[in-house]
């Protein structure tokens, strides 16, 4: 008889709150992914996207696995002991359970650590054949070869631009001091073979999609070759790259061709000192227009992330910022509050000097709370100023400002736009 599996992408009620009043959220990849790898001659797979469905605990299963990211760990483990205590057995991995494994094997059976590739299929082996060990980790990176192609079809009622996601590479290769990269990931910079990517976006079933890559520009060789194949399947994409990798004419003409619509692009801010002391130095801001010109030119949206509450950040820090965008034209904007997430540099600065404010994980989702004291200002004047500067970028008259400038894309940038600007309200 066969096993009974179910894998939840979990999303607590503020966050998800937060994201079902955008329009323009994309599928995670990662259950979609992890489904592909279940033999279905031993399991029986469930998958639950919390993103719009209910996990149905009054189902029986013998197997739960979660990915579980900061935010959203005691949510997990709510989760987790609810089908415990109705006698399933739960496996957790991702981010969060990666960084504080300690606190992560408390609220579960198993514990899979850092990349998967490797050892979720043979922990799902060991757990058939009931040898399955208390953690799991990869001693080396895992292979990006041979990958089978995530199960969309588990996926239910996604809906306009928001069922789509591909991953090409892996890994960064620089080191930004609020970013957690480094350690749930090997330290390296790998690439899938590029036949099997374009394998997998042909099997996406919708023509938009995104791909989940932390840097999609790194190494220029593969991603022309990649995008070369890109062209003739006249999909809509988007990536996230770095500033400095949108200077190259070549890979930007090569993007354009193969059906880019957007780039992310992390700006983070427009104080070169934030910059320089969040490790973020690739990033000049006497360059910025430059570059941006350049993507519009070549008919590519500008998404700029956006982070506020860096050391040196002041309190006229968000209209400096306003300010930046609107003279540049920037389309649209993913606006975040710092985060100190466990394990990585800021994090432990922060600890040191004492200016935590919390260990409740729901506080360090990067849009809802403050999590820590900045250094000039109070918590409530982060807060408020990171609203204010929403909802100023996301008025219409900003939107105007910004498109006179931009003139790219003026259907999906209205789109994009007023998804946000819905948001808000």
């Amino acid at each position: 008889m066969k096993k009974r599996i179910l894998l939840i992408q979990p999303e607590n009620r503020e966050i998800n709150r937060f994201r079902r009043r955008q329009l323009n959220n994309f599928c995670q990849i990662t259950m979609p992914y992890l489904a592909a790898f279940v033999d279905e001659s031993r399991y029986a797979v469930t998958l639950v996207d919390e993103y719009n469905q209910r996990i149905p605990y009054r189902r029986q299963f013998d197997l739960v696995a979660m990915t579980v990211n900061t935010p959203n760990a005691p949510h997990c483990y709510r989760i987790s002991a609810a089908f415990r205590a109705a006698g399933a057995k739960v496996v957790l991995g991702g981010p969060h359970a990666t960084l504080l494994s300690d606190e992560a094997a408390q609220h579960c059976d198993y514990l899979l650590l850092g990349e998967s590739e490797d050892t979720w299929p043979q922990f799902l082996r060991d757990f058939d054949a009931g040898q399955a060990r208390a953690r799991y980790q990869a001693d080396s990176p895992p292979s990006l070869r041979n990958l089978p192609t995530p199960r969309w079809d588990l996926i239910k009622r996604r809906f306009f631009l928001m069922k789509g996601a591909v991953f090409a590479t892996r890994g960064c290769p620089h080191h930004c001091t609020y970013c957690n990269l480094k350690q749930i990931y090997h330290d390296c910079f790998r690439t899938r073979p590029a036949q099997e990517v374009l394998r997998d976006v042909r099997a996406l079933p919708a023509r938009h999609f995104v791909f989940w890559d932390d840097n999609f520009f790194a190494d220029k060789a593969y991603a022309l070759t990649l995008m070369k194949g890109l062209a003739p399947l006249k999909k809509r994409w988007a990536a996230q790259v770095t500033l400095e990798s949108c200077a190259d004419e070549q890979l930007l003409a090569a993007a354009r061709a193969a059906g880019c619509l957007y780039l992310f692009v992390g700006l983070e801010s427009f104080s070169q000192a934030s910059l320089d002391h969040a490790g973020k130095g690739i990033n000049r801001i006497a360059g910025y227009e430059a570059i941006v010109q350049a993507l519009h030119r070549h008919g590519i949206m500008v998404q700029a992330g956006i982070i506020f509450g860096f050391d040196d950040d002041t309190p006229d820090i968000f209209q400096q910022t306003l300010r930046g965008c609107e003279r540049l034209g920037i389309d649209g904007v993913t606006v975040s509050i710092l985060t100190p997430l466990p394990q990585t540099p800021v994090y432990h600065q922060m600890q040191r000097e004492g200016r935590l404010l919390t260990r409740d994980w729901t506080h360090y989702n990067g849009k809802t709370h403050v999590a820590f004291q900045p250094r000039h200002m109070t918590p409530d004047e982060l807060y408020a100023g990171y609203l204010r500067f929403r909802r100023q970028f996301y008025s219409l008259a900003s939107f105007i400002r910004r498109m006179r400038v931009s003139r790219t894309h003026w259907f999906y940038n209205l789109a994009m736009n007023l998804g946000y600007r819905w948001a808000l309200r």
